[in-house]
């Protein structure tokens, strides 16, 4: 850099922004950081004010007046939808007589998808991810707010927090790795034993009865996204109160985004009775929403795991990353793999008190994690 100085500025949603603006920051690596997807979500309701989302991403303009960097920030009223749960943080400073909310979540609503927070266009300096980490800061501390968290930062892109004094947190998913596998027979042969006979046999059971059909692009109908809307409101009511997305959501996904768009049904005699949706990346599948109307035991892990195994050899993608949690992917080959998120805590009192708690957190995750690659079921050799 030349020394000039960097100005950030707030957009009015990343609706507001160009598109193809935005996707020059963005690649296309990540479905889940394009223009298309961020904006379906406010166009769609699900991500607004209303919801407690309000969209102010960040935005830097280069010497051509194009965006040259871009973070993906929101406003919060609340603490749902994020995936890394901050409700002690918000319960201890409350209960200190301050509001913890608003507080601003650099993220993708709604999406435990990791990625990086600071989209910056291939030909700017990447001094403007610092930029975009202190113009994020400052609209934290003008507007008086509690914090600012980004969370499911890609690994590459936490020393830039951690440089700029952000509390840097660690977590875990379940994602399975491609080996250079020929198909699922090639996998299981990685597996031990005992590991490969109870995945064929939950196969088989999930399956009895029922057909496999792998949708993508134009094949996608409305009747399709109208079922898939039964099976998601019905997972949605039971794991969060109420569906996060509108049905609106699901048809400009696929009127936008159809080629990146994996549904994967179960049908009984021509009648889907479970279905998930994933997303297609340039090296990986991304598992999100799955639901049913009928309960067939191991169903989920065929259409969620197995089958998006499936999917990804045949595309020849990297890994499959299944969403959020989940202990039980690991017997489905499934391996823990760290997550990441930054946390700016402008209070040097609460910014201790979360600090140390942040330590504590780490020593139990890193235990877990050393426990959980234990448990892998590859063969000693293949891990």
């Amino acid at each position: 850099m030349d020394g000039t100085p960097i100005t950030a500025r707030i957009a009015d949603g990343v609706a507001s922004i160009p598109q193809a603006e935005w996707d020059a920051c963005a690649g296309a690596e990540n479905p889940f950081l394009s223009h298309a997807f961020l904006s379906i979500l406010e166009r769609s309701e699900s991500a607004g004010s209303p919801a407690g989302w309000q969209p102010v991403p960040v935005v830097i303009d280069g010497p051509d007046g194009a965006a040259a960097a871009v973070a993906p920030v929101y406003a919060k009223g609340h603490s749902q939808g994020e995936y890394v749960f901050d409700h002690a943080w918000a319960d201890a400073w409350e209960r200190s007589g301050r509001r913890y909310y608003p507080k601003l979540q650099v993220a993708v609503p709604f999406t435990p998808v990791p990625g990086p927070r600071l989209l910056v266009r291939p030909d700017m300096p990447q001094a403007y991810a610092a930029g975009l980490i202190a113009g994020i800061a400052a609209l934290t501390d003008q507007n008086g707010l509690s914090s600012a968290h980004a969370t499911f930062v890609a690994e590459t892109q936490i020393p830039l927090f951690e440089s700029a004094g952000w509390l840097i947190r660690q977590g875990t998913q379940f994602h399975w790795h491609n080996a250079g596998y020929a198909d699922f027979d090639a996998f299981l042969g990685d597996l031990a034993s005992r590991k490969r006979k109870a995945i064929r046999k939950e196969r088989a059971r999930a399956v009895e009865g029922l057909t496999i059909r792998h949708l993508t692009g134009s094949d996608i109908t409305e009747a399709h996204w109208d079922i898939f809307w039964e099976f998601y409101q019905d997972t949605g009511s039971r794991k969060w109160g109420r569906p996060y997305l509108t049905r609106r959501f699901f048809s400009m996904l696929g009127e936008a985004m159809a080629d990146k768009v994996l549904l994967i049904l179960a049908e009984r005699d021509g009648v889907p009775i479970a279905g998930a949706l994933n997303l297609i990346g340039g090296e990986a599948l991304y598992g999100r929403y799955w639901g049913c109307t009928e309960d067939v035991p191991f169903l989920h892990f065929e259409l969620c795991y197995y089958q998006a195994i499936d999917a990804a050899i045949a595309r020849g993608l990297s890994r499959v990353e299944a969403g959020a949690q989940g202990e039980h992917k690991l017997a489905r080959g499934y391996v823990p793999v760290p997550t990441w998120s930054a946390h700016y805590i402008p209070d040097p009192g609460f910014r201790d008190a979360i600090a140390q708690w942040i330590a504590h957190e780490k020593m139990a995750v890193a235990h877990e994690q050393e426990y959980l690659g234990e448990l892998a079921p590859f063969k000693k050799a293949a891990t």
